[in-house]
This record gives C-alpha cells, sequence and structure tokens, in this order.
C-alpha cells in the first residue's frame, strides 16, 4: 500500500480494531468500500503490538496461525516515507506529552490514558488526514482536543454493512463472538439500537 490513490478516504485501525473484524471481514484492509472510497490499512505497530504480548497471543491465536491473513497485513499496511515518518513520531511525542500533563483527564469512567503507540496511530491521523478507528475512549478524548476525526468500532461496522461490504448476519455473528470472548465494548453494546438498528432492532 506504498501509494494511496488520492481519491481515497484512509481509516487507520488500532490493533483492538483490527483484532475485533479481521478474522471475519475478509478482506478487509486495502479495499476501497463507500462513496468516500474509505480504505482500511494498519502499521507495524500493529504486529509489534501482539507478537510483543503473551495475553494477545493467547486470546487471537489466528493472528499468527493464519498465513492469508498475516500475508494481507504485509501487502496492506501502510508505507511510510522518511519524512512522514518523521512528522509522525514528532507528532506523537507531543502527544503523549500532553496526555502527561494532564494523566487524570484521560482516565476519567475506568479509561486507560493514551500510550505511545495510542500517540502514533492519532499522530498518523493528524499527518495523513485519516480517520482512526478505535474503541479506546481515552483516545477519542485526546483526538478531540485536537480534532482528529476518530471512529468508533461500530461506527465502521455500520459504514461497511451501508456499503454492502458485510451482511446482516455477520454483523451479529461478529456481535455473538465478541460477547462470547468477553470483548464487546460498553459503547458496542449501546450501539446496537442506534448505529445498528436496521440489525438489531430499536430499543424497547
Amino acid at each position: 500500500m506504498a501509494g494511496v490513490n488520492s481519491g481515497t478516504t484512509l481509516v487507520l485501525l488500532d490493533t483492538n480494531a483490527y483484532l475485533r473484524l479481521a478474522k471475519r471481514v475478509r478482506p478487509l484492509l486495502g479495499v476501497p468500500f463507500g462513496q468516500k472510497c474509505y480504505t482500511l490499512t494498519i502499521l507495524a505497530d500493529v504486529e509489534d503490538e501482539v507478537l510483543a504480548s503473551g495475553r494477545l497471543r493467547f486470546r487471537f491465536p489466528w493472528f499468527e496461525a493464519d498465513g492469508e491473513l498475516a500475508q494481507e497485513r504485509l501487502a496492506k499496511r501502510i508505507r511510510l516515507t522518511a519524512e512522514e515518518r518523521e512528522q509522525i513520531e514528532s507528532a506523537a511525542l507531543f502527544l503523549h506529552d500532553w496526555v502527561l500533563q494532564d494523566v487524570e483527564k484521560y482516565m476519567v469512567k475506568g479509561r486507560s490514558p493514551p500510550g505511545p503507540a495510542d500517540c502514533r496511530a492519532l499522530a498518523f491521523g493528524q499527518v495523513r488526514s485519516a480517520i482512526v478507528a478505535t474503541d479506546d475512549l481515552g483516545m477519542h478524548e485526546l483526538a478531540k482536543d485536537f480534532g482528529i476525526a476518530v471512529w468508533h468500532g461500530f461506527e465502521l461496522l455500520a459504514k461497511l454493512r451501508t456499503a454492502k461490504k458485510i451482511s446482516d448476519a455477520l454483523v451479529r455473528e461478529i456481535y455473538e463472538a465478541l460477547e462470547a470472548n468477553g470483548d464487546l465494548p460498553a459503547s458496542w453494546r449501546n450501539a446496537r439500537h442506534t448505529h445498528l438498528a436496521k440489525v438489531f432492532g430499536p430499543k424497547h
């Protein structure tokens, strides 16, 4: 994914957003969809973060075992120029310093303050005018401070559904799998009867 068409809108998945969708939405990366030609990509950080975490490797064994997905990640992750890397690292350091100046602000309601990898993802969004897909509420708070575009994972799911990239049945299957794994965020629960009311019905 070295050269991305200027007519596309890049959407960067953070690690959790990727892990929640990649096993079931295929192909996930590098395929434009919707009127704005949204194109999903990841940074090398996803690979690094999962492989460095025994917990993630245990919970998501398919990440290493599924060669097709490994090839897709390698082929479709974003390639950065040296200048872009420098701009992103600089912006990420600034964002992380900003968080450290008022950590409590990002820990309201049990949130985790954005770490270095989170700040790199948001810095990418800032430098490349991309949307960052994440369910990390601390990242959403930081993005709001700097006007960086972010989506929740359920918003991405809704857009994939609207573009007919996934079916209602697959949306339900993804929800059921996340629920069974104890990995369904509160924001996704609430979205069942708002963003995804056409799948799950209105709230009674």
